[in-house]
């Protein structure tokens, strides 16, 4: 396994230098972040889809460094039916263009979430039983067979004439795929391209075992985020794992997005590793460091002090 990094961590520096803080800190790849939910602070995607001099020079600053593009994210909801999720769907769309003037073959996203029914304005995470109201049942076809199967089709013929060999789809909360199941259903209509870009946060903030997840998802595992989560001791257990607070209220919340090694210790992350590499999967792992519990710098020191300790390579 390799150490890559998701830049938009460090989108405060500029490109370069962004990339000599990642030589500093004993990275070997990149997850360019192009559009979505990020505002891809390290890639003007018009620019470098029309110009094969800047993608020359955007390629050769990140070869020249020792490092390589581990991914293209490009992580947003394009089935959301306002103009912020057609804005998504056209930089997913993008973003398999750009992927193979680059020589990209790994693309990380989220599945999307869609409304309902064709009359709603907002996207409808259903988790509740759809035995009652029994209507729920008709919502959530409607949004897997009317929706999101026919977009990922299109959407993976696109990828796949362009040269992409790998969709990973987050697991993260209020999308359509969200665990190894619906990632199976999705996978099983569209095809193998579609895959899990495994983090393991998601899972523990919602109740799963990652470990548990791994040996269940087999070569279905795309991509990898080494991101950790805490649950709170004394919140969680009054008031359960479902939060609504912000996320920047890290005192008050149930549970916490946090450094490596800070939720789960060392012996648990060398366990997931082993079981993940023993799976199959022998590519990136990607930190992605949302701890706002301290400061940028430490959150990413700590976190890839823990990555180097427990990847299995």
């Amino acid at each position: 396994m390799k150490l890559s990094f998701c830049t938009d961590s460090l989108g405060n520096l500029p490109f370069e230098a962004m990339l000599d803080r990642l030589v500093e800190l004993g990275v070997e790849g990149v997850e360019m972040t192009t559009g979505g939910w990020s505002p891809a602070p390290h890639v003007r995607m018009d620019e470098l889809i029309a110009s094969e001099a800047k993608r020359e020079a955007f390629l050769s600053a990140i070869h020249s460094r020792g490092l390589n593009i581990a991914a293209l994210n490009v992580s947003g909801n394009p089935l959301d039916p306002s103009p912020m999720g057609q804005a998504h769907k056209k930089a997913a769309f993008d973003t398999m263009v750009l992927a193979g003037l680059l020589g990209v073959k790994k693309i990380v996203m989220m599945s999307g979430l869609p409304p309902a029914s064709p009359e709603d304005t907002v996207p409808n995470w259903i988790t509740y039983t759809v035995s009652w109201p029994p209507i729920l049942q008709q919502r959530l076809d409607y949004q897997w067979n009317d929706v999101a199967i026919p977009f990922w089709k299109e959407l993976a013929a696109h990828a796949q004439q362009h040269g992409v060999e790998k969709i990973a789809l987050e697991n993260f909360s209020s999308m359509l795929v969200w665990n190894p199941e619906t990632l199976f259903r999705l996978r099983n209509a569209v095809g193998p391209i579609i895959g899990l870009n495994l983090d393991p946060s998601h899972l523990i903030f919602m109740g799963a075992d990652p470990i548990a997840a791994a040996r269940a998802l087999g070569d279905a595992i795309h991509h990898v985020h080494g991101k950790d989560a805490r649950i709170e001791r004394g919140l969680a257990d009054v008031n359960g794992l479902l939060e609504t607070k912000v996320v920047e209220d890290t005192a008050n919340r149930a549970w916490n997005y946090v450094a490596v090694g800070c939720g789960q210790d060392m012996q648990w992350w060398k366990e997931f590793f082993s079981v993940v590499r023993m799976m199959g999967y022998n590519d990136w792992v990607s930190l992605e460091m949302e701890d706002l519990t301290m400061s940028v710098d430490a959150g990413i020191e700590t976190s890839i002090d823990a990555l180097k300790a427990t990847l299995s390579r």
